[in-house]
């Protein structure tokens, strides 16, 4: 039996990854993004696309009117959308407190402001019991590593995944989070430092290579399995041993 899979970020990067995961083994998959050309270039077979900017609310109820009228039900849902801003308007004039503002206002919206607003227009529309819930974090949440804000923002995820955990577990809806480390592929964005990624993140990994979108897709499709169904409120690690424990 299919299950219904909703993947914000899913043109790119571990969001698309994972969609071609679910898309192969027979789910319906609906992939979010603010990028129509992208969502169009991502040739999900028979997945659905959906072009909106996920920290307007106003196009999050039109995703959540969208979902109801295709889906009903969400069994798996999957927030791949995050940036560090790249796409986004330079902060204005040379006060360095307007561009700390900036980026830090930029990086809240994009990775933390986008997963909450999306899943609480979708909680009510969570199977229950099974639904999953799947944040993706970042190995900078622990490092700090790269933009502080990015890093800031990633780990505001956990808090709120913990706080879903506990509201939802009773209906039989577990929340996890996903924190890879550095992956190598070009459509991410904010983990890659600003020197040489593959010889300083690949070095502090105990089997010595790059994480891929592939690892990170197998284990959100790990964690949406009936056999992870009594995982909820965890931390999971994808990173080659770069970071171990917690």
């Amino acid at each position: 039996m299919h299950r219904n899979v909703v993947i914000s970020g899913g043109g790119t990067g571990i969001g698309l990854a994972a969609a071609r995961v679910f898309a192969a083994g027979g789910d319906r998959v609906l992939l979010l993004g603010r990028r129509g050309d992208v969502l169009e270039r991502a040739a999900v077979p028979g997945a659905l696309t959906y072009e909106a900017d996920l920290a307007d609310p106003g196009a999050v109820r039109g995703v959540a009117g969208f979902v109801g009228g295709e889906f009903g039900a969400v069994d798996v849902l999957i927030h791949g959308a995050e940036g560090d801003g790249p796409l986004e308007p330079p902060a204005g004039g040379d006060d360095p407190l307007d561009a700390v503002a900036h980026s830090w206002t930029v990086n809240f919206r994009l990775n933390l402001l986008t997963a909450a607003l999306l899943t609480e227009a979708l909680r009510h529309r969570l199977a229950e019991p099974g639904g999953r819930v799947l944040f993706l974090s970042s190995l900078a949440a622990y490092q700090g590593r790269g933009e502080p804000a990015y890093a800031a923002a990633k780990a505001g995820l956990h808090p709120y995944a913990h706080a879903l955990a506990r509201e939802l577990g009773p209906h039989g809806i577990t929340v996890n989070v996903v924190a890879p480390g550095y992956i190598e592929d070009p459509g991410l964005a904010g983990d890659a430092p600003a020197e040489d990624p593959r010889t300083r993140m690949t070095g502090q990994t105990l089997d010595g290579r790059a994480g891929t979108p592939g690892d990170v897709a197998a284990t959100l499709h790990w964690l949406a399995s009936p056999g992870a169904g009594h995982i909820t409120s965890q931390i999971i690690q994808v990173n080659g041993g770069a970071e171990r424990g917690h």
